[in-house]
């Protein structure tokens, strides 16, 4: 057997592998961290050219119930929110933060395969990619509005634009070689494919976990009450969603769904926070890789039970 079929086979282990690494290893974050850009390019890249351009393009109607869900996503979820913790006046905690914040992103860059890795189908996780990505520079003003401790939306919008131009690169690329070099791939490159995009994860974990090492000594009861926030955060929204869609729409695309729900890409606003606020966030967000990670070992069988 190959190394990379290997790594498609033992995929959810591999990540479970590199979170364990991520906080063992804290001097690897200074080297992976440089490359992060690159390795998000890389895993979006591969996950298109493991679906190809007609499946992830979809039908008219799959294409409207994407826009649709990704105005529930990124827009209707963050503000109810909002209202919610305003309404309680916690809204100035780093906790609220960051839990509006990463109801406001767009799905994760490896949404499309930590799906594949539950055995569903990355289609339409790869829609809500590309549409929420797009849709972000619009539908994340009334959320910066709420939230002014964020700073201003400029510097928000010229990040969102730089991801789009990356995803558009990437997949745009990934489907030029779908329709020229690799028209039928066979079920072997297709693994290797799916080999390779869980290697680069979690070679990825190495560099988003930088925080976790160090809290672990400094401030355990701390880091604690942020996995656990990251814990309901990601798994929460994965479990109702598949629950209330189950039976209203096909079984095939609900996995995609849920998992768009829970895994967002909220490391795209940290170039807008002050940075008193940063530091907090930071460490969300490598709590946040915890349950991320685990979704392929700890969801593979919840979804398949609603299959």
């Amino acid at each position: 057997m190959s190394p990379l079929l290997a790594c498609a086979r033992h995929a959810r282990w591999l990540l479970v592998a590199g979170l364990v690494a991520g906080v063992a290893l804290p001097g690897a974050a200074s080297v992976v961290r440089p490359w992060l850009p690159e390795l998000v390019a890389l895993m979006l890249f591969l996950a298109a050219l493991r679906i190809g351009p007609r499946r992830a393009l979809g039908a008219l109607h799959e294409l409207r119930e994407t826009a649709a869900v990704t105005l529930v996503w990124q827009l209707v979820l963050p503000l109810t929110a909002l209202t919610i913790v305003a309404t309680l006046g916690g809204l100035g905690t780093p906790a609220a933060l960051a839990a509006i914040l990463m109801l406001a992103a767009p799905p994760l860059a490896g949404s499309p395969n930590l799906t594949m890795l539950v055995g569903a189908d990355p289609a339409p996780a790869l829609r809500l990619l590309v549409l929420g990505t797009a849709a972000l520079p619009l539908t994340v003003v009334p959320v910066l509005w709420g939230l002014p401790a964020l700073g201003d939306a400029p510097a928000v919008t010229a990040a969102v634009l730089r991801l789009l131009t990356t995803i558009v690169l990437a997949a745009g690329l990934a489907f030029a070689l779908r329709l020229t070099v690799l028209k039928q791939p066979s079920e072997r490159a297709l693994s290797q494919i799916d080999g390779l995009s869980a290697l680069t994860m979690t070679v990825m974990v190495l560099g988003l976990m930088a925080a976790v090492g160090p809290a672990m000594t400094e401030r355990p009861v701390a880091l604690l009450g942020w996995l656990a926030l990251a814990c309901l955060a990601n798994l929460g929204p994965q479990m109702v969603v598949a629950r209330l869609l189950r039976g209203r729409m096909p079984n095939a695309r609900v996995p995609a769904l849920a998992i768009t729900a829970g895994n967002r890409n909220i490391a795209l606003f940290l170039v807008a926070l002050p940075p008193q606020t940063t530091e907090a966030l930071l460490l969300f967000i490598g709590c946040y890789q915890v349950p991320m990670y685990l979704t392929p070992l700890l969801m593979t069988r919840f979804y398949r039970a609603r299959a």
